[in-house]
């Protein structure tokens, strides 16, 4: 398949953003960006269309895919909303929040891993609000990577996994948060977090009467446990080199580090604060300051991808994230892209 590229902005993507619409309502893909994370994007009422989706990441099909609508009101031909969802709607949306709700038939169980429910969000990125609304129709999109590797930020790292394999290519730069959206299940006037993002528990609880946070956020899914959205059951956002985390006290793990990047063939994903007391020629992959967590959250993909692409690293290590606030959404990527290897340091 050839793949079309269009660089694309809010001021000279029409002619594009037309080309993406047709080739969506054909049947085809179009990646577009998002505040998150790039999506791989077919119609989200198409059975078709989700198969080409699943078949171009290779991601198993029980794994459910997210609608994207221009505004929350365009969900109501494909979900049952309440009143929790439309006050979730007023706070956060257009945002990076999904909500998981009962399904109408317009959307095939293809899209959906076979279950009655439906994920919907509502992008605030202004390529990916022109696609919705050109398009005239939902847009089921995944993150565009493929399956398994680190979710892509940037249109390199969309090309670096799916030239050849998709229709269109739509390149808005960079993407602002830089982890996929905060995932929440209603049940009534209750919430169940399923996915943590920029939408903080904290955030969440200001508009819903409870909410709980599901094991799997922080632990891998049961034996059997079906998957409910996305991100729960597979190893996600892996790099090629195994991932160790590290716990412990703050003095404990920065010496811990400090001695293995001796070992050029080590990478170490760390704090600015630390590249001074790094060793030289160390192969070092900084994910911001250490307080600030959003530029943890937009760095640490594109760490992961460079990391990668240091193709002499055999082994990384990165500090466990803490589980508050946005640190749960960092806590949650990291654990999956270790395949949940955590290793406690203690002071010597």
């Amino acid at each position: 398949m050839e793949t079309k590229i269009y660089q694309v902005n809010s001021n000279n993507d029409t002619a594009a953003i037309k080309d993406a619409a047709d080739i969506l309502r054909r049947g085809g893909l179009v990646v577009f960006p998002t505040e998150t994370v790039y999506g791989l994007g077919g119609n989200a009422t198409d059975p078709e269309a989700a198969k080409a989706i699943y078949a171009a990441k290779g991601r198993p099909s029980d794994n459910p895919l997210i609608i994207h609508v221009a505004s929350p009101e365009d969900a109501e031909p494909y979900a049952v909303t309440s009143d929790a969802y439309y006050r979730l709607a007023r706070r956060f949306m257009p945002g990076p929040l999904t909500v998981i709700l009962p399904k109408k038939d317009t959307i095939p169980l293809s899209v959906t891993g076979g279950l009655e429910t439906v994920a919907v969000r509502c992008p605030a990125h202004p390529v990916a609000q022109e696609l919705i609304k050109a398009a005239g129709l939902p847009i089921a999109a995944p993150s565009a990577n493929r399956s398994g590797k680190p979710s892509p930020t940037c249109a390199a790292h969309v090309i670096e996994d799916l030239l050849g394999r998709v229709d269109v290519i739509l390149d808005g730069g960079d993407c602002e948060v830089g982890l996929e959206s905060t995932i929440v299940k209603l049940d009534g006037e209750s919430g169940v977090l399923l996915r943590p993002g920029a939408i903080t528990p904290e955030d969440l609880e200001s508009v819903l009467s409870d909410l709980s946070i599901s094991p799997a956020v922080t632990a891998a899914l049961r034996e059997g446990e079906r998957v409910l959205s996305p991100g729960m059951k597979y190893r996600h956002y892996a790099p090629s080199a195994p991932l160790t985390l590290l716990e412990g006290e703050e003095d404990a793990v920065r010496a811990f580090l400090i001695e293995k990047a001796n070992d050029h063939s080590i990478g170490i994903l760390c704090f600015e604060e630390e590249l001074p007391l790094m060793p030289e020629g160390a192969s070092l992959f900084p994910v911001g300051k250490r307080a600030d967590l959003e530029a943890q959250a937009h760095r640490l993909f594109s760490a992961l991808r460079d990391a990668d692409h240091a193709s002499h690293i055999r082994q990384l290590y990165a500090h466990l994230p803490s589980k508050t606030g946005l640190g749960l959404a960092l806590y949650n990527r990291a654990i999956r892209a270790a395949a949940h290897t955590i290793l406690h340091i203690d002071r010597t």
